[in-house]
Parts: structure tokens; sequence; C-alpha cells
């Protein structure tokens, strides 16, 4: 129930795909087309504040953003290759991210303190993220101690983790990973332990744990936070090789293996390609699994004529189809909405953002504090010093 001046107000009850609410937010419409920006002359303002601070902003834009804002991107990537891209660009004291909130920590972790990273909504966070609060993974460590295997346990988090976690990791002796990358930290980790608390993303760990280091379901357990124990006995803990967060991408994690069957049964010698972060048992049905980088360069190379279900967000799905009209490509399931959080960094927000630094204003900062950047600096530096992959989400 909502209230308003008249008293109470029921919410409506809408179902997915047959009804929508015209005073609801925009950009969450699951699924269809995204609305138009709701003023014509935004793009002309974007433009128009853009020029006018010059060097001075760098504009960095997720793949998962829709197409409105990251047309006005100076650089598109994932969020780790974004975060670089700000380091690299030290000259430019305004960073505006146009993506979530972890991605624009990352972005603070890893430039100078004389730049400043701003995040055009706070409220663009991450399901993903959030799933794993750093009271919660504290609470884990001390219940991995009481079962006596903390001392043999390595803290790997996913790039895709609040600023907090990444430090727990650093502190702990662990270190960040990404999609492509996470065999690479999973066999560093090894070497330093005899386990693995994977944080946060569990399909992460358990597609990368079984289909790349050659584990079994039975050496994965899933720590639940909302669990006395994580809901696991001393003797599951003491078994076990890797302990997963219960978490999960809520779009990636709401693909099936029924949509992997049912592409397959409506389009012809379909290439079905899908992120690690999807379940395991989309990601064993698919032909080819990797990062978001992956599935871009992927698609780039593929021949002419060639048909393709992609597993993955429904902005970057729908991006590709338009730039490579060459071949046939599709979103892998029928129901699956765009990342709601995500899509909160539309073209007003984005103007407001910019047009307050033209009038001398800075909104929205995203701030680590010093001793979480130190250690969060660390477990990222840990990262980077693995042999092999470029790190890419």
């Amino acid at each position: 129930m909502t209230t308003t001046a008249d008293g109470p107000k029921a919410l409506p009850l809408l179902f997915l795909g047959q009804n929508t609410d015209p005073h609801s937010e925009r950009g969450v419409e699951c699924p269809g087309a995204l609305p138009p920006a709701s003023d014509p002359d935004l793009v002309e303002r974007a433009l128009k504040a853009k020029a006018a601070l010059g060097d001075q902003v760098f504009v960095l834009g997720h793949h998962y953003q829709r197409d409105e804002v990251i047309q006005f991107a100076d650089v598109t990537g994932d969020s780790f290759k974004l975060a670089r891209d700000a380091a690299a660009r030290p000259d430019a004291p305004y960073i505006v991210f146009c993506g979530v909130h972890f991605m624009a920590e990352s972005a603070d972790i890893l430039t100078n303190d004389g730049q400043t990273v701003i995040l055009p909504d706070l409220a663009a966070g991450c399901s993903m993220a959030d799933m794993a609060r750093i009271q919660q993974v504290e609470a884990a460590w001390d219940a991995l101690a009481d079962a006596g295997v903390a001392d043999v346990t390595v803290p790997v988090t996913y790039m895709n983790s609040s600023a907090d976690i990444k430090a727990f990791c650093g502190r702990n002796g662990g270190a960040v990973c990404t999609s492509s990358n996470a065999d690479t930290a999973l066999e560093w980790a090894f070497e330093q332990g005899e386990k693995v608390l994977f944080l946060p993303d569990q399909h992460l760990g358990r597609n990368t744990a079984v289909l790349k280091m050659g584990m079994s379901l039975d050496d994965c357990v899933v720590y639940d936070p909302h669990k006395p124990g994580g809901g696991l006995t001393r003797e599951q803990l003491a078994a076990a090789k890797m302990i997963l967060w219960r978490g999960h991408c809520s779009v990636h994690g709401r693909f099936t293996a029924a949509s992997v069957d049912d592409v397959r049964a409506r389009i012809p010698d379909v290439n079905v390609i899908v992120h690690p972060e999807c379940r395991h048992d989309v990601v064993t049905k698919a032909d080819l699994v990797g990062s978001t980088e992956y599935i871009i360069d992927t698609l780039a190379s593929a021949e002419p004529g060639t048909s393709w279900a992609v597993g993955t967000e429904l902005n970057l799905v729908q991006r590709l189809a338009k730039q490579h009209p060459d071949k046939s490509i599709v979103f892998l399931d029928k129901a699956v909405c765009y990342c709601a959080t995500m899509n909160r960094i539309d073209l007003p927000h984005f103007v407001w953002a910019l047009e307050n630094l033209v009038a001398g204003h800075v909104v929205n900062p995203i701030k680590v504090d010093a001793d979480t950047e130190k250690y969060a600096k660390l477990a990222l530096d840990r990262m980077l010093a693995l042999p092999g992959k470029t790190a890419r989400d």
C-alpha cells in the first residue's frame, strides 16, 4: 500500500509483458523498447554541456547502458576496463561514470586524489553486489573460524562487489577477479590455501571451478548469509573446496536451460553464447561462454549470415544486433528485463550532472574512505599481478 494526501492507495498488480503503469519509473519495462527521452531538448543540452566542460570531464559508458546515454561516452567497456581507462586520464578532474555504484567506487580507488568520480544517479546500484554486505561477510568469516577452516580459506571477490568487500579480501589475504580471469585467480588462491570463499556470485564461482578448474559440483557448497552458519555443517565446510556466497545477477540468473532449448527449437543452427554469471545448467547447454568483452568480440568476428542467441543484458544485445545487421542476433529469452539499476542512469540524470558541473557544482561524488581504499586496492593489485589473461568482466 502507498499513502497519498487522500489516504491509502493500492498499487496496481501488473503482469510482465502484459501491462504497464504510466506512473511508474521509466526504463524498467519488460520486455520491449525503452521510451524516448521525455525532453526533446536533452540531447542538445548534453552536447552543449559536454562541449563547455571540454577536457575537464571524461565520460565512461558501461556496455549495459541505454543508447541515449552511451552515445556521449568517451570510452565504453566493462566495469574494470572503464576504471582503468579513468586512471589513465589523470588530467581529467571529473569522471562521470555511466554505470552502477560499485563501478564508480572502483574508479575512485584507481584514480588519483585530484579526480572526482560522479555517478549521475546514486540509486544506480547492483543487486548482486548488494547480496554481500560487509557485516554478513564478516559474520561468515567468523563462522568459518568457528568451523576451524578460516585459516586455510582464501577470499576471492568478483569485480561486481562493493569496495568494502574488496577491502575485506585485501585484508584477509585475498584478491579480486573478473569473469575472464576467475580461473587464474582461483589457481592463485589455491596456491595460498586449501579453500576459497567466493563472493558474491555463486554462478561465476561454480562455473569456473567445475568447467575450468576440473572440480566437481560436490566440491562446491553454497553459504547462505540468511541462515545460521550459512546453513552449512562443520563437516560440509571441511569437505568443500569452494564455498560459494549465495548471490547472483538478477539479469543473468534468470536465464534457464529451457530458454536454450526453446531458442534452438525456433532458430536452426543457432549459436548460443552466454555470460558465466548464468546458471550452471544454462552454461553447460551453451555453445560459448565468456565475458561481456568476449561476447562483443565473438559476434564482431562471426561469419556473416550466422545466427546467435545471446545470454546477457538486453541493451547490449539490441546494440549488437544493430551493429551487425549481416548476422541474426537475438536475446536468449523472451521475458527477461533490462538491468533496472543500470537503466537508472538515463539522459535526464546525465544532463543534470553535466550542467551542474558547468555551473561549478559537483553532484553525487563517489568517495571511498582511505582505509577501505587501501585494502581494496591491495586486492585489485593482487589480481593485476596474476599472469596471463587480460582482466575483463
